[in-house]
């Protein structure tokens, strides 16, 4: 709070060099990033490489872009006056974050908040705070001014708790489970606090009867597979049209089982460990309940055979009924659930029926039904012919149970700034 005043009153092209050295120094240190983050989760540490710690970088460089821009307008008004608006910092950011991408996940709600000249307490999950004590370094040699970012580590219902209802928080920026953000916005409401929530999801992958075969599969088994299925963009709901159903499956039944499963220090795997027991124990319980519903494995559904590390193979379940719990629900696991349509709006009526959207995908040939389909579909962000096409010029965040308001693109500055409104009489 102390820190607030100078930082917000810090010109944005020095916020913007600050927040250029970060990226800078995130790329010097990328290696040590990497292994902290695969260390505490369990991710392929050349996905952890190429993706997590350019992705942080990535993003510091473009909100650096946009700090000099955190700018009102004139407004030209009948009455004799020069009005204008002003957009003003928030003050203090609460940013809680999950297990999963704790380094992109913080980034998302640290630069932004910090671009915007806000300060910001982070509470990183509490089995994976490594990698944000290290950004919490770099960032102080960055530029970034003592007390302006913190971190605070422990349990989500002691120190989380103790952030949504503190005084002095003026904004709560959360990524979590839809039950936890449904807590958060419940606490936060009581005490009139903003609040941006990107909460689970459980993404629809729809593959027309026009699609490229090769190109689908592989778009489907990284949906599901990326980040060992601990990721709230997945696609773990595939739905394909009767003329390809046949064809997709007996393409993943030999494809699958293939993918690299193993040490995530190895170059080659591509699917590690989950990040932890309880986490592959509840992957575990829906796929025995995939199987009480009358489900067919048809690759996977176990534990592969390999010492230490709480792993679970890539798995592909048909024939389940529709209103299934494993269909339905939030897996967060490397599991995939395929079910079959006749019709473009059979597809989008399977794909919309869950609380869920934060994404979905689409794999199909015909431009016009790329953009029909897209407009339908109720989520956050579509991909088309892909899955996971992420920048930070791209604004992100959910609809439904999925949560509210933008993560990323200039519109993610709305959300850690307000309006003021100034109107001056020249009468």
């Amino acid at each position: 709070r102390q820190a607030f005043a100078g930082w917000a009153a810090t010109p944005g092209r020095e916020r913007a060099r600050v927040l250029h050295r970060a990226a800078d120094l995130v790329r010097s240190r990328a290696d040590e990033l990497a292994t902290l983050e695969s260390a505490d989760v369990g991710k392929p540490i050349s996905l952890c490489r190429a993706v997590d710690v350019e992705t942080v970088a990535e993003q510091y460089e473009y909100y650096s872009a946009l700090a000099q821009g955190v700018d009102g307008a004139t407004r030209q008004i009948p009455i004799p006056s020069h009005a204008y608006t002003r957009r003003e910092p928030l003050g203090v950011v609460a940013a809680i974050t999950p297990f999963n991408f704790p380094l992109i996940l913080s980034t998302s709600k640290i630069a932004p908040a910090l671009a915007a000249g806000n300060t910001v307490v982070h509470k990183p999950a509490e089995d994976t705070s490594l990698s944000a004590l290290l950004m919490a370094e770099l960032l102080a040699e960055a530029g970034v001014p003592d007390g302006v970012l913190n971190v605070v580590t422990g349990f989500g219902s002691e120190i989380g708790d103790a952030l949504l209802s503190h005084p002095g928080v003026d904004k709560i920026a959360f990524t979590g489970s839809t039950a936890v953000g449904r807590h958060a916005a419940g606490v936060a409401g009581q005490h009139l606090k903003p609040v941006t929530l990107e909460l689970g999801g459980n993404a629809a992958h729809l593959v027309f009867e026009d699609a490229d075969v090769e190109q689908a599969v592989a778009a489907v088994i990284k949906a599901f597979v990326f980040n060992t299925g601990q990721f709230c963009m997945g696609g773990p709901r595939l739905l394909v049209a009767d003329a390809l159903y046949d064809t997709i499956l007996g393409a993943l039944a030999e494809a699958v089982p293939h993918v690299p499963v193993g040490d995530p220090f190895d170059p080659a795997t591509v699917v590690g460990p989950m990040a932890g027991e309880r986490h592959r124990a509840k992957v575990e319980e829906y796929v025995e309940q995939a199987r009480a519903d009358g489900g067919r494995i048809v690759t996977g559904g176990g534990r592969p055979d390999i010492e230490g590390g709480f792993y679970f193979q890539p798995t592909v379940i048909a024939d389940l009924p529709a209103d299934s719990r494993v269909i339905r629900e939030e897996i967060f696991g490397p599991v995939l659930t395929v079910q079959r349509f006749a019709t473009e709006d059979e597809a989008i009526a399977l794909a919309n029926s869950t609380p869920y959207g934060l994404a979905a995908g689409l794999q199909t040939t015909n431009l016009a039904r790329a953009h029909r389909v897209a407009a339908r579909l109720q989520a956050g962000i579509v991909w088309v012919n892909d899955w996971a096409m992420l920048d930070p010029a791209i604004p992100f965040g959910g609809v439904k149970d999925s949560g509210f308001g933008r993560e990323y693109g200039p519109e993610s500055l709305d959300a850690y700034t307000r309006t003021k409104s100034v109107v001056i009489s020249l009468a």
